[in-house]
């Protein structure tokens, strides 16, 4: 394991891929520490992992481990993320103090994106961004995801923003921050479980290629944010907006009457309250997106490995 600095490192397979260039995908464990249950959040992140494999890259999952930010977990060490109890959830306000504590901690796509920056791997993949929430002019609640991907440089593979979020106050964002937005085989902007929104994206890529050669320019130019690349979850696990709008305004009132969570707590709960509302197909959805991501991520890691060996 190599070590980065006094609180990073490297995995063994993920350090000899960097050194070798070849093509890496970093993947967060936030979604198996609280997005999942167990046992399906373990083998999601065994498949997706072989899903990268299979497409000729090297996963790296990220977690914290007694206060050590590993870029590249075991077999061991995920299926500790996926059954422990004591793991925190971690974004960039609180990993500090994780790492510091000398304590375990799932990392977020805000932190998982540090770590991938840090680690100079190019291509990160999850399931979907956190963004701006639902009454934000109140409460200011924006994810710190949206921090991340203006300040640290890599190819986010994401479904969109999650549902529960505003889309549009949540693209807005992204505009501001001058991070550009490709939608995968896509005009629309994806939206979680759902394939499309009235949003647009900034521009369509239909190929590995057409990604790599926008985060390439994007580089060229000096604009060091990152490149989020927008994949509409499988149309055979897609939920209709019709459906989604109402789990979520029964979860919403749900938690609001009989739970009390806060800041980063919320977003999990409410997924967890409309998996339950639509029968479990929230959670198929779920699988199957972050699968697709794992394969496109694949595939953009493999070409961006080859133009910088090119390069």
């Amino acid at each position: 394991m190599k070590k980065i600095s006094d609180a990073v490192a490297l995995g063994d397979e993920a350090q000899a891929a960097v050194a070798q260039n070849k093509p890496v995908v970093t993947l967060e464990s936030t979604i198996i520490a609280f997005g999942l249950p167990y046992p399906e959040n373990l083998k999601m992140a065994q498949e997706c992992e072989d899903i990268i494999r299979g497409e000729g890259a090297v996963p790296a999952t990220i977690g914290i481990i007694d206060g050590k930010l590993k870029i590249g977990l075991d077999e061991k060490e995920l299926e500790q993320f996926a059954i422990r109890k004591d793991i925190v959830k971690t974004n960039l306000s609180n990993i500090a103090a994780v790492c510091a504590r000398g304590i375990w901690g799932a990392t977020s796509v805000s932190t998982s994106l540090m770590a991938t920056s840090l680690a100079g791997i190019g291509v990160f993949v999850t399931g979907g961004i956190g963004g701006v929430h639902k009454g934000f002019g109140e409460s200011f609640d924006i994810s710190s995801d949206l921090t991340a991907l203006s300040r640290y440089r890599a190819i986010v593979v994401s479904a969109g923003v999650k549902s529960l979020l505003d889309v549009r106050a949540s693209l807005e964002y992204l505009e501001t921050m001058g991070i550009p937005v490709l939608g995968y085989e896509t005009d629309s902007f994806p939206v979680f479980y759902i394939r499309q929104s009235p949003y647009r994206v900034d521009m369509r890529v239909n190929s590995p290629e057409e990604a790599v050669a926008v985060f390439m320019a994007q580089e060229a130019l000096g604009h060091k944010t990152s490149l989020l690349t927008a994949v509409p979850v499988p149309a055979k696990a897609a939920l209709s907006s019709a459906e989604v709008e109402a789990a979520l305004a029964k979860a919403e009132a749900f938690i609001k009457k009989e739970c009390d969570v806060h800041g980063r707590d919320v977003t999990p709960a409410i997924l967890k309250q409309m998996n339950e509302i639509t029968g479990g197909r929230c959670l198929k959805a779920n699988l199957a997106l972050i699968k697709n991501n794992a394969r496109v991520g694949a595939m953009i890691a493999r070409e961006l490995s080859s133009r910088n060996t090119a390069h």
